[in-house]
């Protein structure tokens, strides 16, 4: 079970600190490139969908893998390819760098990171010389996770996954990836790392962005099928062939109309939009589009349920 979270694990503050994050990267040339002489000893934390191709990933790149989860059954599907353990006290007390995969959710409409927080505190019993946060968070969590889980002891970066299970092949764990630190040393670790594994970063300052990155990329998403949703609708509506519509609009060079198709599901996109919802209304500002995409779905999945008719 996963412990209950803490109340600013649900609702993170996304103010982004003025002081903490003044300093300039130096160049890291984060280049793909062939397997270093390094071997780092690396935990992957959560072996889901994403955490336990990513383990396997780092394992074939060369890296000494263990894999921890709390659920058993993730665990001895995870021993398939790789060394797995569901006991904390089993994980290597020589472990360079903590990847964490965990899920992340929602409590009602808010963000709870709670296994985000919960996967920390397991590696703040360690001493590692990097953690990489590869879970989906709100803006705020991986510099409070920094400041008080781990009191700034631990360089820590954080690398959003970009994994997409339908088409692990083109994009999978090896794509180019956002990245950003809590300060310069983090930086030059997870560089150093990512290189290794032969994934391209893209850095940036302050490690806020690339919270907000993952979170903007997928709500982005989500308003694009809720038009095309919405759209449907209204060609339903008024008795035009919307595939149609679709196929001559996305003749214009800059248009690309996704398909309607049967609402907006999953884990991520759903969460993710309500997590940058989330993020304006704690500095008083409705997201006026997300929420109307939002809206947009609900009514199109209603009308599959019960086709409009036509008058």
């Amino acid at each position: 079970m996963v412990s209950p979270p803490l109340q600013d694990e649900k609702a993170m503050d996304i103010g982004v600190p003025k002081t903490e994050h003044s300093y300039t990267f130096p160049p890291c040339n984060c280049r793909v490139e062939d397997v270093s002489e390094i071997m780092y000893s690396v935990c992957v934390i959560g072996l889901g969908v994403v955490g336990l191709p990513t383990a396997r990933y780092f394992q074939e790149r060369g890296c000494k893998l263990v894999g921890y989860d709390i659920s058993p059954t993730a665990v001895a599907n995870a021993r398939n390819w790789i060394e797995a353990t569901d006991n904390p006290r089993e994980v290597p007390s020589d472990i360079d760098v903590f990847v964490t995969c965990v899920s992340t959710k929602l409590s009602g409409n808010s963000p709870d990171v709670s296994n985000v927080y919960d996967a920390c505190r397991i590696i703040s019993a360690h001493s590692p010389k990097l953690v990489s946060i590869e879970s989906t968070v709100p803006v705020g969590t991986c510099r409070n996770i920094h400041n008080t889980v781990l009191d700034r002891q631990v360089n820590l970066v954080h690398v959003p996954h970009r994994y997409w299970e339908e088409d692990p092949r083109n994009h999978g764990v090896r794509q180019l990836r956002v990245a950003g630190a809590v300060d310069a040393e983090s930086m030059i670790q997870a560089c150093d790392f990512y290189r290794h594994l032969g994934i391209p970063l893209v850095e940036v300052e302050p490690v806020e962005v690339a919270e907000m990155s993952k979170i903007t990329e997928n709500s982005y998403r989500y308003v694009q099928i809720a038009f095309a949703e919405e759209l449907c609708r209204i060609c339903s509506r008024i008795g035009m062939d919307f595939n149609l519509l679709r196929s001559v609009c996305n003749s214009k060079w800059n248009v690309d109309i996704p398909e309607a198709r049967d609402g907006i599901g999953g884990t991520c996109l759903p969460k993710d939009i309500r997590y940058v919802v989330a993020a304006a209304q704690q500095r008083d500002l409705e997201a006026d589009l997300l929420l109307s995409a939002i809206r947009a779905d609900r009514e199109y999945v209603k009308q599959l349920a019960k086709p409009l008719v036509y008058v």
